[in-house]
């Protein structure tokens, strides 16, 4: 379909509270842009408080390109955020979107898939794996990392895959990390063709490493603190492998670059 983000007003359809002893918001907006997203993309989010004048970038966690709507799902960080989960049905909110590259799906498409999230990381991994699923691969196992059992998402994410999950806290799933997880449950790159993950940098390192031991194919969505999400002001950049052609620099823009990359151009 092309590049084809847009600025426009955007309506919102509804909005909740997914755990609030966390601060996790779900919220759906309505939109004809939804019509030209794709999974792994973001939301840049511009409040009506002047004094705030950079918008809140923030992933889609859903398509449904029949009613024209995409959902969010986010965690209240901050004044920005927190002015965004009090806006309710019929409100209206000024979006850039569709932004980002996306998750590639061609090697998704009929391969054995690894889906790794952690924290708010994992709404992106949502659409993707629907997606997939859509496209009739039912090969998905998903890895899902979380603070403690107050869980969200998890069981949109079961009906199309096999979800295992970490806890911080070991009150479910798995004590530890979601490598942890992963090693308790024998997920090597025997039974794995392709990664797609997004989640803190802490963790995407270590969802690196572990691909490159078991040689496997990664995509990692990286999560940086993003300011215009056009790539004009390089607050975003992260270090490549290569030398990137817009700053003959061994660097890349998240947000126009990415966020999704292949596991080999990031020097995380």
């Amino acid at each position: 379909m092309g590049n084809q983000k847009a600025m426009v007003w955007a309506r919102v359809r509804s909005q909740e509270a997914l755990n609030e002893k966390e601060g996790i918001y779900s919220i759906w907006i309505e939109t004809e842009l939804s019509d030209y997203a794709r999974p792994g993309q973001f939301i840049d989010f511009y409040l009506a408080d002047p004094s705030r004048i950079l918008p809140r970038p923030i992933s889609i966690c859903e398509i449904d390109k029949g009613n024209h709507a995409m959902r969010c799902v986010y965690r209240i960080a901050g004044e920005g955020t927190g002015q965004l989960s009090v806006l309710k049905a019929g409100d209206a909110v000024r979006i850039l979107a569709p932004l980002g590259n996306g998750y590639p799906m061609e090697e998704g498409k009929d391969g054995r898939v690894l889906l790794i999230g952690g924290g708010i990381g994992i709404p992106p991994l949502l659409e993707l794996s629907k997606e997939l699923a859509r496209q009739g691969n039912p090969k998905q196992t998903a890895v899902l990392g979380y603070r403690s059992k107050d869980t969200f998402l998890l069981e949109e994410f079961e009906k199309n895959a096999s979800v295992y999950i970490s806890t911080d806290d070991g009150s479910a799933g798995t004590q530890g990390t979601v490598i942890d997880c992963i090693k308790e449950h024998g997920i090597t790159g025997k039974n794995v063709d392709v990664i797609y993950s997004c989640g803190p940098m802490p963790m995407l390192r270590g969802v690196k490493a572990f691909a490159e031991e078991e040689g496997i194919r990664c995509y990692l969505s990286l999560e940086e603190r993003m300011a215009c999400g056009v790539g004009a002001c390089l607050g975003c950049v992260t270090r490549s492998t290569e030398i990137d052609d817009h700053s003959k620099v061994k660097n890349k823009r998240v947000c126009t670059d990415g966020p999704v990359f292949d596991a080999r151009e990031v020097d995380i």
